[in-house]
């Protein structure tokens, strides 16, 4: 299965858009809303991992760790490029009786957006996505590469506590003949943050997948639900950790129905 459907993907990789000067020390609200920007000029290296309960028509446990780094470009005084990969850690378990447990690598994810360097409240993003064929089995992705279009639009302010956007892609398949034949995927997340205290903040960003080759009663996944999320520091290192649950109100036949995310994000602010 691809990375469409482990819901990690793409999952919000951390960035940040608060302009401050150099030598500024970031407080623990200000780390939180970086946290929460997926195209800010920020490097960052997220590991989320999504625990998917009852998958499969054996109704097993599938995991999926997705280590995200995010690495920032600077085009010039008014244009950054900020680059996020996703490469998914998969853990699949038997899909029919005598079927044995498959560990390895999923299919990666690679996205470049073009965002202003110096927005206001309203920030955006947009650019190519690209699919890589690095699985190390069949079962765990598709061997042909993919490409497409991706953007994300939020609204970030200073002194405002919530923070709230969506992000979106469509990858097509750029060949059929390898294993897994062509595909035509959709990602669609929104997410919602209200910050609190201290770093403290409540989250829910569910991610929502249509596979525009399968027939519609087959073809979304659509999970409600969320959590919390809290900035640490490990000496000077500001961390990013957080945990939510997703229900899938509209699932494939064999989807999981639950969904445990946990992730720890190690910041870099300049």
């Amino acid at each position: 299965m691809c990375w469409w459907r482990f819901a990690g993907s793409a999952a919000i990789a951390a960035a940040g858009a608060i302009t401050l000067p150099a030598q500024a020390e970031l407080s623990a609200e200000e780390l939180a809303k970086l946290a929460q920007n997926p195209v800010g000029n920020l490097v960052s290296v997220p590991f989320q991992n999504n625990t998917n309960l009852n998958y499969g028509p054996e109704n097993k446990t599938q995991n999926i760790l997705n280590i995200q780094p995010v690495i920032p470009v600077s085009v010039n005084e008014e244009w950054n490029i900020i680059t996020r990969t996703i490469l998914p850690v998969v853990s699949q378990p038997a899909l029919y009786p005598g079927d044995d447990r498959t560990n390895g690598l999923g299919d990666t994810v690679f996205t470049a957006f073009l965002s202003p360097a110096k927005p206001g409240s309203l920030i955006w993003g947009a650019g190519p996505v690209v699919q890589l064929p690095t699985n190390t089995n069949g079962q765990l992705g598709n061997r042909n590469w993919g490409m497409g279009l991706s953007g994300v639009v939020l609204h970030l302010e200073k002194g405002d506590p919530w923070v709230y956007g969506v992000l979106v892609n469509n990858i097509w398949s750029l060949s059929d003949s390898g294993s897994g034949g062509s595909y035509n995927n959709a990602t669609i997340q929104p997410f919602i943050n209200y910050n609190l205290s201290d770093g403290l903040y409540i989250t829910s960003s569910p991610i929502i997948t249509a596979n525009w080759k399968e027939e519609n009663s087959q073809r979304w996944v659509v999970p409600l639900g969320g959590g919390v999320g809290k900035i640490f520091h490990f000496g000077k290192l500001p961390v990013n950790m957080q945990l939510a649950a997703y229900y899938n109100v509209v699932t494939p036949d064999d989807g999981a129905n639950w969904q445990i995310r946990a992730q720890i994000q190690f910041m870099f602010p300049k």
